[in-house]
């Protein structure tokens, strides 16, 4: 499988006509392997893949503005499937007898995966709670009225409207989505008003001087990037901003919620500090951290980092020529412009979980078996990143890039459905994994073997400077100030 066939072509075209510029050389770039991989009609390997391939691209542009031939990008499809099954049994630690085992998952995570389902709404329709924080949870069992038990929840959502529930959740800042089919979600204002945008959006918000990209040995070497995501999606740009050299500080409050597992594996080569926005000496820090940054990237609920000084146009004014990155469920704007969400919600209001249980044979809506929206939006963001900040390189300015989870969804939908799937292999075997992994000594969590980076580049591969630290392990200072 490869650019050849339609669904592909069209793919990479969508992205990189948001790029611009000129062709690719033949031989640039190369994939392999096709869906089915899972068993879905909805080709996950394929446009992940197509993703990670644009990732490629933006980071060999950076390469080449550092004077450097463009190298060779390649992506196996099967590996780019598989990296949608982090924080699962994929990632495993070494026993004392030298051998790896898998990680059992989180009692808490167990009960949100059985709670954070489609469920049968009265009238016919179906609604998908997120339970995924106790916060939030709280907010949804509020408005059910219903206790934290699938019995409890289930009987509560069949005596409503889905629609009145999807309005009444977000009212209390909860997070949960109406099912809707494909077709349904594009005739809604908010899938009408995605669909007229690309699915990345980068928007030049201030002008300043060009900055050329420091000497480095990697694309993105010699840049920094404040992190300030959490769970899966923000964190994997942050990832995939580390794997070509940058500097990440991932930087959050101690009392805000983690999920182990999906920290785990999404901060490997990052640095992590804790500031509490909430005081005001930590809010300065912040401040004084924007100013030695190149990169803003944020997956708050529109509008709450701007109440607290660090909206677009604040961080513009704190560093002239920052690119500030959202990652959000619902896009930049719209009637569910500032609606909180994740993958799961994402999957339901767009069609995916419509499709997928349509062709799963469960004869209802079903959530895929991946976190797919989460990561093609994660890939999305650093493709973003780096398009920004070649802009920035060669014409200078300050910039905004928006990417969405709904958008994510809305890609992997256009690009058609597979045949075959009923047999798909899903999840790879122990077997098969271990091919695509790697060992990283010396974590919090003890000796780990995880899935390496599914992007290839020849000359400069993804890599990870350092293994994932401890939440707050670091001081929120940059590399250099904390050595000095």
């Amino acid at each position: 499988m490869g650019l050849t066939e339609p669904h592909m072509t069209t793919g990479f075209d969508e992205l990189m006509a948001i790029r611009g510029g000129a062709p690719l050389a033949e031989g640039e770039l190369a994939l392999t392997g096709g869906d089915p991989f899972y068993p879905t009609p909805l080709r996950i390997g394929e446009a992940t893949a197509l993703a990670l391939a644009a990732r490629g691209v933006a980071a060999n542009d950076l390469w080449a503005l550092r004077g450097h031939p463009r190298q060779q990008i390649s992506v196996d499809c099967r590996h780019a499937a598989a990296c949608s099954l982090y924080g699962t049994s994929l990632t495993q630690r070494r026993r004392p007898d030298g051998g790896y085992h898998g990680i059992p998952a989180a009692p808490e995570i167990a009960h949100m995966i059985e709670m954070t389902q489609c469920w049968p709404a009265a009238g016919g329709g179906w609604f998908l709670p997120h339970t995924n924080l106790p916060h939030l949870e709280a907010r949804v069992l509020g408005v059910l009225g219903c206790d934290s038990t699938v019995e409890s929840l289930s009987a509560a959502i069949a005596g409503r409207g889905a629609a009145e529930l999807e309005d009444s959740v977000a009212a209390v800042h909860g997070c949960g989505g109406m099912v809707r089919s494909p077709e349904d979600w594009l005739a809604h204002p908010q899938g009408a008003y995605l669909a007229a945008r690309p699915v990345v959006e980068v928007e030049k918000i201030a002008e300043s001087a060009p900055e050329p990209l420091p000497p480095a040995a990697a694309p993105l070497g010699g840049l920094r990037v404040l992190d300030l995501t959490r769970i899966i999606a923000g964190p994997t740009a942050g990832l995939a901003l580390a794997e070509h050299g940058a500097e990440v500080l991932a930087v959050t409050a101690a009392h805000l919620p983690q999920v182990p597992a999906f920290f785990r594996d999404t901060s490997h080569g990052k640095r992590s500090a804790f500031l509490d926005l909430g005081r005001a000496e930590e809010a300065a820090r912040l401040k004084e951290l924007v100013r030695g940054a190149d990169v803003f990237l944020e997956g708050y609920r529109p509008g709450r980092l701007a109440a607290r000084g660090f909206g677009t146009a604040d961080l513009a004014a704190l560093r002239p020529g920052i690119v500030h990155v959202s990652v959000n469920c619902f896009g930049s704007g719209g009637p569910f412009g500032g609606r909180a969400g994740w993958d799961q919600v994402a999957q339901a209001v767009t069609g995916l979980a419509h499709v997928h249980g349509q062709g799963s044979g469960a004869g209802h809506p079903q959530l895929m078996p991946v976190f797919v929206c989460d990561f093609l939006a994660g890939y999305l963001a650093a493709y973003g990143t780096m398009l920004a900040l070649a802009r920035r390189a060669r014409e200078g300015g300050s910039y905004r890039v928006q990417v969405s989870l709904c958008q994510a969804a809305m890609f992997l939908l256009r690009r058609g459905r597979t045949e075959g799937f009923a047999g798909a292999a899903g999840a790879p075997s122990a077997a098969e994994a271990v091919a695509w992994m790697t060992e990283v000594p010396g974590t919090p969590w003890g000796d780990l073997r995880t899935l390496s980076p599914a992007l290839g580049m020849a000359q400069t591969p993804c890599r990870w400077a350092s293994p994932p630290p401890a939440p707050g392990q670091h001081a929120a200072a940059w590399r250099a100030e904390a050595m000095a």
